[in-house]
């Protein structure tokens, strides 16, 4: 397993970001390896991180303006290269069909329940190191 996981925070507001960080902590589950963030407010950002490579998640936030998460997301499965695993904040569990959609691996809901939160992310994390071995 490597020594740190890479998380990417896609939202346009910045308290969405700190709460996604606050929820992970520095690790979200005993079974896998302390994260680090790296915060993106706009979709060139987001492209230019996943051109550097190295993010092992993408945490979007589907209610990001202008350019929202869902489709961020979809944008990047169909034009990124083994794009990682995506986990998106939807604002009601209604949207959970266009998180789908989207092609997001899984979604929680905004506000974060801490919790469900670690517990979706660190499952993401343990199938990238699943497929990495």
């Amino acid at each position: 397993m490597q020594p740190t996981a890479t998380v990417l925070i896609y939202s346009d507001d910045a308290d969405t970001r700190e709460q996604v960080r606050l929820a992970a902590g520095r690790r979200p589950a005993a079974d896998v390896p302390p994260v680090e963030f790296v915060e993106c407010a706009t979709l060139p950002a987001v492209l230019k991180e996943l051109r550097q490579g190295g993010i092992d998640v993408c945490v979007l936030d589907g209610e990001a303006a202008p350019a929202g998460g869902m489709g961020v997301c979809r944008q990047i499965k169909d034009e990124v290269f083994q794009a990682p695993p995506v986990l998106l904040l939807i604002g009601r569990p209604q949207d959970a069909w266009l998180a789908t959609w989207s092609r997001a691996e899984a979604a929680v809901t905004l506000p974060l329940e801490p919790v469900e939160f670690a517990s979706a992310l660190a499952s993401l994390l343990r199938g990238k190191a699943a497929l990495s071995a």
